[in-house]
């Protein structure tokens, strides 16, 4: 039944990507509209109630080991980084993507997790994208987002701003008024998540839901709170205490008024870091467990009771997001069996 959803979906999207030119995997088949793809009864179901991928730390596919160590970081952290090996080895532990944000919307991924900062002694208030070190500005991020969204105007996005470092209220200003100036009309007030459907959004042109972690969300109708995004973290080295949380969290989620984040990742401890100091994060701890992790995926279901965001670290690795996305063709066998 799977080998006939793939063939299924690829007569479907019937679209190669390109090939990336950042020495990565080449992605085979392009996901880039797969949204608009689905079929018409899963129009009105709500999102919250759809498969979804998303990227962990979904920026960090380009950090600058030259800038200084970022505010997220302890001060021993930051003393020791003034040796120049030790941010090489922040670097490897840093990156959790391969793919640009293009890449990864042109592979399916449509939740992203995002993590911001002010830079210290940058005078005009700028903001970057952060995990340990800087990386890229968000206005860059935002425009290559929004490029694509104009491209493809029935897919949808999520946005979420989870983590604000050394931001005062100029800062937050500015990001949202960033935001703002990125997306235009695209942005989707926040309301019922029941009413987030695709027709609803198509019908508004609306594209881009934005959650913001802090009380400024109170101040602008298009910023969603970040509890209408509940994203468990298991904070573990083990696919089984993982895959245990997963299936946990997901038992408790409320059938309602929230989406769901289902973080498929493993978190390193200091001892892992430790005895794979030059491999990095990808070599050692990712590269050999993500084939079992995408095997939990495959058993999922979406619905109110089942998955709904899945985010995962290197994305291209295995075949994340056609994985997840092909799990919506569940609802569609489900609603077969229902006129049988």
């Amino acid at each position: 039944m799977l080998a006939f959803r793939k063939v299924r979906r690829k007569l479907r999207m019937g679209t190669i990507c390109s090939p990336n030119t950042s020495g990565t995997k080449t992605l085979e088949v392009c996901n880039a509209d797969w949204m608009a793809s689905l079929p018409s009864h899963l129009h009105n179901v709500p999102l919250s109630n759809l498969a979804i991928p998303g990227s962990h730390d979904s920026f960090s596919y380009w950090v600058d080991e030259k800038s200084p160590v970022g505010p997220d970081q302890t001060p021993a952290i930051k003393r020791l980084a003034r040796i120049s090996f030790v941010k090489k080895v922040m670097k490897k532990w840093s990156v959790t993507q391969n793919l640009t944000f293009r890449e990864q919307l042109d592979a399916g991924i449509r939740y992203f997790d995002l993590r911001v900062s002010s830079k210290p002694g940058d005078a005009d208030q700028e903001i970057y994208f952060i995990h340990g070190l800087f990386g890229i500005r968000v206005w860059d991020g935002l425009m290559e987002i929004d490029s694509f969204l104009t491209q493809h105007p029935q897919e949808i996005v999520f946005l979420d701003f989870n983590h604000f470092y050394a931001m005062d209220e100029a800062h937050h200003k500015r990001l949202i008024l960033r935001i703002q100036e990125a997306f235009g009309s695209k942005l989707c007030s926040a309301c019922s998540v029941e009413s987030m459907t695709l027709r609803n959004l198509w019908e508004k042109k609306c594209q881009v839901l934005i959650f913001y972690h802090c009380p400024f969300y109170k101040q602008y109708p298009f910023l969603w709170p970040g509890k209408k995004i509940p994203a468990p973290w298991a904070n573990t080295t083990s696919v089984r205490k993982l895959i245990l949380f997963l299936e946990t969290t997901l038992s408790e989620r409320p059938p309602h008024g929230s989406f769901h984040v289902s973080q498929a990742i493993l978190t390193p401890r200091v001892k892992t870091i430790a005895r794979g100091l030059v491999g990095g994060l990808k070599n050692t701890l990712v590269h050999r467990n993500l084939p079992a992790i995408l095997d939990w995926v495959k058993t999922q279901k979406p619905g109110a009771m089942g998955v709904n965001i899945i985010t995962s670290d290197f994305v291209d690795l295995v075949d994340f997001a056609t994985t997840v996305i092909e799990l919506n063709d569940l609802l569609q066998e489900d609603r077969a069996l229902a006129k049988c």
